[in-house]
């Protein structure tokens, strides 16, 4: 198992500073919320780059839909080369709640799902460099012979994890395309993380050496309880310290005290 943390609220100088502390306490991954309208994402995790030497960063998570692909390829392979190969890329649909039909961004769930599966192509295409070219439904890219300064560090590419719904062919599909499983169930109140028998009834069909993503709270739930059900990764989250009079003081405290021990 691995321990990554996930930032509630923070601007992009205090994403650096608290990468700092996360890696000088034994963090194994930090990473950040991309909103529609907010402190920006990328410009965060460079600045956590240029901090660090060990941990990976990354999102948690990034909704496709609501990116031009070339410019996503562009942020994250610039976030790549700074850290030296240390990104990871999350995506999924997002939530529509958080801002996107208030910017006119696309609430179809259809649509986004679309969306989201010819940017992560053209994305995964771009990081492999040019000549590179893609006919799709949404998109249309055509080789380019405009100079770059480079690609992605890492070889082959960043590892991406994607949101995957158990019992949802189509959306297990494309999770199982990529690196890694955020695993999701909807129910009647929604989409919800999976729970400990769910994510143990799919575990024994997931292939070798793919990741499985939690999020929580050591303080509710036992991340050696999620290592045994399949889990490799948990990221601790401490949303209530948005509400907090300083969010970050809150974050910093928690990073210092470590990853989950049990």
């Amino acid at each position: 198992m691995q321990y990554g943390f996930v930032i509630p609220w923070a601007d992009a100088r205090e994403v650096g500073e608290l990468a700092a502390v996360a890696e000088e306490y034994g963090w194994d991954g930090v990473f950040v919320w991309e909103p529609v309208w907010g402190v920006d994402a990328w410009v965060s995790l460079a600045l956590a780059a240029v901090r660090t030497g060990r941990i990976r960063l990354g999102t948690m998570l990034t909704p496709p839909s609501r990116r031009k692909p070339w410019e996503l390829a562009s942020q994250t392979a610039t976030v790549d080369r700074l850290s030296g190969g240390r990104l990871t890329l999350s995506v999924g649909l997002g939530a529509p709640e958080s801002g996107f039909t208030s910017f006119g961004e696309e609430a179809d769930k259809r649509t986004r799902a679309e969306l989201m599966d010819e940017c992560l192509d053209i994305v995964a295409g771009l990081w492999g460099g040019q000549p590179f070219e893609y006919h799709g439904k949404h998109y249309d890219v055509s080789p380019t012979d405009f100079p770059t300064i480079g690609h992605v560090a890492q070889d082959p590419r960043p590892p991406v994890w994607c949101v995957g719904a158990i019992g949802y062919e189509k959306s297990m599909a494309r999770a199982l395309r990529w690196d890694g499983l955020i695993p999701q169930v909807i129910d009647e109140n929604g989409a919800r993380q999976a729970n400990l028998e769910e994510l143990q009834s799919i575990a024994g069909d997931l292939p070798d050496g793919y990741d499985v993503i939690v999020e929580g709270a050591q303080a509710e739930h036992s991340p050696a309880a999620w290592a045994d059900a399949g889990a490799t990764w948990w990221i601790e989250s401490q949303w209530d310290a948005v509400g907090q009079a300083e969010p970050a003081l809150a974050t910093v405290d928690r990073l210092r005290d470590g990853p989950p021990s049990a």
